[in-house]
């Protein structure tokens, strides 16, 4: 695997020590449902019915971590899911789940901006919380849709513009805009002696990006925490009790334009 821009060492080591911690305790919590249920708020797709009919579909999960989700998306019809990660860790816990629940998906380590496939070789590029926002928009969105085959979708799943301008660096999220909007691109966040970076283009710019990249947008959703949600457990930084005031989750649904 080539170099990794610091940035993504960044997230390997965040996401190495997220394992032991929390995510591989989880993990096999998340294979085991069939219900598909998106973020933090866990919002069930039958409620939402953004994803397209997946049966036959190529897949291929962009940050896929312990890859349930790509799990889900193989048991919902999906043909051939291929997660690809830059944490060996993450992918140790998805091919234990794998081989325990036998849906033969498939998994590379590499970086999302630059993976190791053959153009136009999937139906369908998806993220939810991985490249989406761990990865530069302007490099893991190009790569998305050489990936695609022409007609195939991006979907992906990200933070709002509203939860990122009411973050502060070091606390929970406020009632009050704390950072500008305007020119919000690369974000290094510093707790507990731990450094991640994150990425966040505005819905104005992302569009704008979707649509020089040769994507149609199809669908946008903005999600709120139901009135039955709770803090999570370790993706605390945004309490329920905001997630119910404002959205702090975005789903985006785009189509490679066929030319010609």
């Amino acid at each position: 695997m080539p170099e990794l821009p610091d940035y993504a060492q960044h997230a390997r080591a965040h996401w190495t020590k997220s394992n032991a911690e929390f995510t591989a305790g989880t993990a096999r919590d998340r294979w085991s449902r069939d219900e598909i249920a998106w973020g933090v708020w866990k919002t069930p797709e039958s409620e939402i019915g953004i994803l397209p009919d997946l049966h036959g579909l190529d897949v291929v999960e962009l940050g896929c971590g312990t890859a349930y989700f790509g799990a889900w998306l193989k048991k919902h019809g999906a043909r051939r899911v291929v997660g690809v990660d830059i944490t060996p860790a993450q992918l140790d816990t998805a091919r234990e789940m794998n081989e325990e629940f036998g849906l033969g998906l498939e998994f590379i380590e590499a970086n999302a901006e630059d993976v190791p496939l053959s153009d136009a070789s999937f139906d369908m590029a998806f993220s939810e919380y991985g490249a989406s926002i761990w990865c530069d928009q302007y490099r893991w969105i190009p790569e998305a849709a050489r990936l695609l085959r022409p007609g195939g979708e991006l979907i992906f799943m990200r933070n709002t513009d509203l939860e990122m301008v009411c973050s502060p660096d070091d606390a929970r999220i406020a009632e009050r805009l704390i950072r500008p909007l305007k020119g919000m691109h690369r974000l290094d966040w510093f707790s507990e002696g731990d450094q991640s970076t994150e990425f966040h283009l505005s819905a104005s710019e992302l569009f704008q990006l979707l649509r020089r990249t040769g994507f149609d947008v199809l669908d946008f959703r903005q999600l709120y925490a139901s009135e039955d949600s709770v803090d999570h457990p370790h993706y605390n930084f945004v309490p329920a009790a905001w997630a119910r005031q404002w959205p702090s989750e975005e789903i985006w649904r785009a189509r490679k334009r066929v030319e010609g």
